[in-house]
């Protein structure tokens, strides 16, 4: 990253609307990596990264066209925290060292680093300001289990692996909430372009 960079680290938990927040920065020409992305680019077929967990995890972990079973790693992973580890050990330094490829290379006046696991995972360490979108958690179960069609409990074990809503707000610089219509959430997000703006040129 240049000197000049400014990286705006947004994040929220599951159901939050990161990305309504970053969908309409992107149309306002700021670049977003996004954490997600890029975790699925470092192993895709033909990486160094895919190279060592198919190594370490055995073959069976790759589909016939060659690309991760990322059910199958999943279920290895979920119960195994030693595996998990070993898993994390393997990916996460990639994370890093590709988010910050895509850093470098963004020419918007700031970049976003878009990541559901900013706070928890240290990529926050990459921002020079953090903005969570905050809703309720009440709100982000419901959302959540409308979307993706998934269960109560399933989005409550997701949930319980994040932050909860207290020590991330505590943890950010601002916050934006996005409890009502989607108009709203973008009048929200106008104040805050225009707040970004001027600490990126400050």
């Amino acid at each position: 990253m240049s000197a000049q960079q400014f990286v705006v680290g947004i994040t929220g938990g599951i159901g939050s609307g990161k990305s309504a927040v970053t969908d309409y920065l992107e149309i306002k020409g700021i670049t977003v990596v996004d954490a997600d992305k890029v975790a699925r680019v470092v192993v895709e077929p033909g990486t160094s990264g895919l190279a060592a967990i198919a190594e370490h995890f055995g073959r069976d972990i790759l589909l016939p066209n060659g690309t991760l079973d990322r059910a199958a790693l999943r279920k290895i992973v979920f119960d195994k925290p030693d595996e998990r580890k070993v898993l994390e050990g393997i990916t996460h330094p990639r994370i890093r060292e590709e988010i910050a490829r895509q850093l470098s290379d963004a020419g918007s006046p700031y970049v976003v680093l878009a990541s559901p696991l900013l706070l928890e995972s240290g990529q926050s360490s990459f921002a020079d300001y953090v903005v969570v979108v905050d809703v309720p958690e009440s709100l982000q179960l419901s959302r959540t289990m409308t979307r993706d069609d998934n269960s109560e409990q399933l989005v409550k074990s997701i949930m319980a692996v994040q932050l909860d809503r207290e020590t991330r707000l505590a943890r950010a610089d601002t916050s934006i909430s996005n409890e009502g219509t989607l108009e709203e959430l973008h009048t929200r997000v106008d104040a805050l372009h225009t707040d970004l703006l001027r600490r990126a040129q400050a």
